[in-house]
């Protein structure tokens, strides 16, 4: 990455001139199978600004998992610049959403009801708390959801990682034949310092061009950024080393069964979510042996990194 900063180009973005970039762009685009990209600061933004490119006429409505990312932990902020009401919905598995989740909820724009916002968009989540929507629902939805005019974004800001697990059965490229709009990070999993990319057709990205200007996302020289979060797709994902990442989380969540602990949610991809139920220590008890072992430890979830080495937390089970 070091190197791909120095190497880095340092033109203009906003003119859409930096060579870094452009290929970058290029290349996620290429990937995921859609006609364009576009180079983003973070998830949250490029959560915003699919949305609100997808979005036209207000009254609208936008439909997503309870538990997503866009209504609990970006501030509010896809909501705030679009103007959408929020239609939140329950996954009855506790997993992922599933079509038959989703239909009793749809506000469909049938030319008769006015009391209600219509469904515009549905904006779906792989991975959600580490845990993967596999292809075949995702199908289903997507294919119900055009069939009625509605469009679909996927914050997809850990789809490498469902991708990588081998959970989904699909490729990022049969993902990007589905939605409307995808969202992928680069900080997460992948080790970039930061950055994420919108996928679209060239209409869509041409209208999120103007949308992310004018929230205050042009830079004048994004080169360095495009160049690390370049080589973090490339080494870490097409690499192959965000595959080892699941395999050590699954041992860690297989070692803290055995030893008489519980998972809030099913190890699927590189997250582990601990449950302290019946235990004789607590999380912060947790934190501060992991402190000691130069190990940081913030939240009931380990997410385990690409790098080369790895770790074994002794702690005392009950």
């Amino acid at each position: 990455m070091l190197q791909a900063l120095s190497r880095a180009s340092l033109e203009d973005d906003v003119s859409g001139t930096d060579t870094t970039t452009n290929e970058l762009q290029t290349f996620i685009a290429q990937l995921t199978g859609k006609p364009a990209g576009l180079f983003v600061l973070s998830g949250t933004m490029g959560n915003i600004v699919s949305l609100r490119s997808l979005l036209s006429q207000p009254p609208y409505a936008v439909l997503c998992d309870s538990r997503a990312h866009i209504l609990n932990s970006e501030s509010g902020g896809a909501f705030v610049f679009t103007g959408a009401i929020p239609q939140a919905v329950q996954a009855t598995n506790g997993k992922y959403l599933t079509l038959e989740d989703i239909i009793p909820h749809i506000k469909i724009d049938d030319g008769k009801q006015i009391h209600s916002a219509a469904t515009r968009v549905i904006s779906l989540e792989n991975t959600l708390n580490g845990m993967v929507m596999p292809l075949q629902e995702t199908r289903r939805i997507c294919e119900y959801a055009h069939k009625h005019s509605i469009l679909v974004h996927l914050d997809g800001a850990r789809l490498w990682e469902a991708v990588t697990s081998g959970e989904a059965g699909g490729l990022l490229s049969e993902y990007g034949a589905l939605f409307d709009t995808i969202t992928l990070c680069f900080a997460k999993g992948l080790g970039a310092s930061a950055g994420a990319v919108i996928v679209g057709n060239e209409d869509v990205i041409r209208r999120a061009r103007w949308i992310k200007q004018s929230i205050g996302g042009g830079i004048r020289q994004p080169g360095p950024l495009c160049g690390a979060a370049r080589v973090a797709v490339e080494r870490t994902f097409c690499g192959g080393l965000l595959r080892r990442t699941h395999e050590v989380a699954r041992d860690i969540a297989t070692f803290w069964q055995e030893s008489g602990g519980k998972l809030r949610y099913p190890t699927e991809t590189n997250m582990i979510w601990l449950d302290f139920e019946g235990l004789s220590f607590s999380l912060q008890d947790l934190v501060d042996e992991a402190a000691k072992r130069g190990v940081l430890v913030s939240r009931p979830r380990l997410v385990v990194h690409y790098r080369e080495f790895f770790f074994l937390l002794t702690v005392h089970l009950s």
